[in-house]
């Protein structure tokens, strides 16, 4: 609907996707709609899920209640990159930001997002958040994934800087610049953007308030398979080789990473090889890895597997020690 009168343009667009969380969007609108800044729009993007007719209900009293700032829009399923892209295009607000469905705000978020973004004249700010879903592991964002320096490609390539989505805000024009989500991405989207979108000359800050509360692990979420997160953070890297007009400083350190980033992948194929009892797949994968990463727990599993590819108690005996230890 275009803007009015009596219907203006708000300022933020918050963009929400939906799947399967019919059980917990309730919170997260709640979290929306306390927000001690007043100025957006709500928009919920059903993308095809299961739960449609329970979600229909719960969003039906905000429908109401919220008198055209809540925004609801269906469509066949894309993944969150392709609800969120269809959000962006539909979205009235000078920015966007984002939350999913599982996750809410604390009631300063957008206050304190907007005010950093005016201040330091911002194309994209993120904040710290609390990691919540298992009570004892509670913990913030940043204490797991620091932020240190400015926010630029290079670091984000080397992940010195990460960006928490459900905490962002961010300038439409500069998304829109950078090409949107990518949706053929299974996995990672959101990371693909950023580095996108700095690459192309965004401005972005952070603040180390805690603005958020991110549910952790849900059961079937992609972020549980380890290997699989390494493997699409490898092709995303090797997106940028080819799609990016890298040079100089930039093209350095996408190469490197690229090549330290595929090998931790090859070592987590390998340890999945093991589990299976698939022994000389797990050789080759192990030492292709550590003809990059010079390994001194590689070397050992090499020799290990080498005298006894067959022991299933002592390869699976070595495997577990692996496992417990980093990659490399």
């Amino acid at each position: 609907m275009p803007a009015t009168e009596t219907n203006p343009a708000p300022k933020v667009s918050v963009i929400i996707p939906s799947y399967n969380t019919a059980d917990l969007i309730a919170a997260c609108l709640d979290s929306v709609f306390a927000q001690t800044y007043s100025d957006f729009e709500a928009i919920v993007v059903n993308d095809g899920s299961p739960d449609t007719p329970a979600l229909e209900k719960v969003l039906q009293p905000y429908v109401s209640r919220e008198q055209g700032r809540l925004v609801y829009i269906k469509q066949e399923n894309k993944r969150a990159a392709g609800a969120r892209n269809n959000a962006i295009r539909q979205a009235r607000g000078e920015f966007v930001a984002f939350l999913d469905s599982d996750d809410a705000w604390y009631p300063n978020h957008l206050t304190t997002q907007m005010r950093l973004i005016a201040d330091e004249v911002l194309d994209l700010v993120y904040s710290d958040a609390l990691l919540v879903g298992d009570a004892a592991k509670e913990r913030p964002f940043m204490e797991k994934c620091p932020s240190h320096g400015p926010v630029t490609f290079g670091a984000l390539i080397v992940e010195r800087c990460q960006i928490p989505i459900s905490t962002v805000v961010a300038r439409k024009s500069s998304l829109m610049d950078a090409g949107l989500f990518d949706e053929k991405l299974a996995r990672c989207d959101d990371y693909d953007m950023w580095i996108r979108t700095a690459f192309s000359g965004a401005k972005i800050g952070y603040g180390r308030g805690v603005q958020a509360r991110l549910f952790n692990g849900r059961p079937g979420s992609l972020g549980l398979s380890r290997a699989r997160m390494i493997e699409a953070y490898w092709r995303i890297l090797e997106k940028c080789q080819r799609t990016l007009p890298l040079k100089g400083a930039d093209r350095t350190v996408v190469d490197e990473r690229a090549a330290e980033i595929r090998a931790r992948y090859l070592v987590e194929e390998g340890k999945c090889m093991l589990e299976e009892r698939q022994f000389d797949k797990a050789l080759d994968l192990i030492a292709e890895a550590n003809g990059y990463l010079h390994s001194s727990k590689l070397s050992l599993a090499l020799f290990s597997l080498g005298i006894a590819p067959t022991a299933t108690a002592k390869a699976m005996s070595f495997w577990n020690r692996i496992r417990s230890g980093t990659s490399a």
